[in-house]
């Protein structure tokens, strides 16, 4: 049975980002044999800062890898806002029985929270390996503690994304 935790608070508009996660079972790893984490749970935040600043918080369940996974988010009360899911050529969001599709997972998660979340990078960053991304900077110092900040200063509006999980 799937845990679920409780989710963040939702602030103002729609947008991804902060948190507790929580990997459920490490898988291991390719070549080089550390054990890479395939599964997460917290919660997320995302602040920009445009015009009309938007603020969204909510608990996830991140799983699979940069080429093909599964990003569930919920409330605070455990309703599904969103379930985003990617493979190779294909990018969804379903919302209720409303399933859209993407071009991209960049233009998926846009839609989703309202600034393209580098979902690549994230399964990187969580596990504390640096990744380069236009625009990005992440904020590693911390991820042995189970916490993780990023923030994109371009394009312009500002956004940061905020991660706190557990760790084993």
């Amino acid at each position: 049975m799937k845990r679920r935790l409780l989710l963040g608070s939702v602030a103002a508009a729609a947008l991804l980002a902060a948190g507790c996660a929580a990997p459920r079972n490490p898988a291991s790893g390719a070549a080089g044999g550390g054990a890479q984490r395939t599964e997460w749970n917290g919660r997320l935040s995302l602040q920009v800062d445009s015009a009309t600043p938007q603020n969204f918080a909510a608990l996830f369940e991140l799983r699979g890898s940069a080429q093909a996974g599964e990003l569930i988010l919920t409330s605070p009360i455990g309703s599904t806002l969103g379930v985003l899911r990617w493979s190779p050529g294909r990018a969804t969001l379903q919302n209720g029985r409303d399933i859209r599709e993407f071009d991209s997972v960049d233009a998926l998660s846009e839609a989703a929270t309202g600034a393209a979340i580098p979902i690549e990078a994230l399964f990187g960053w969580l596990q504390g390996q640096e990744q380069a991304v236009a625009g990005w900077r992440a904020n590693l110092s911390q991820v042995a503690d189970g916490r993780l900040q990023a923030t994109r200063q371009t394009p312009q509006p500002r956004a940061e994304l905020r991660v706190i999980f557990d760790v084993p």
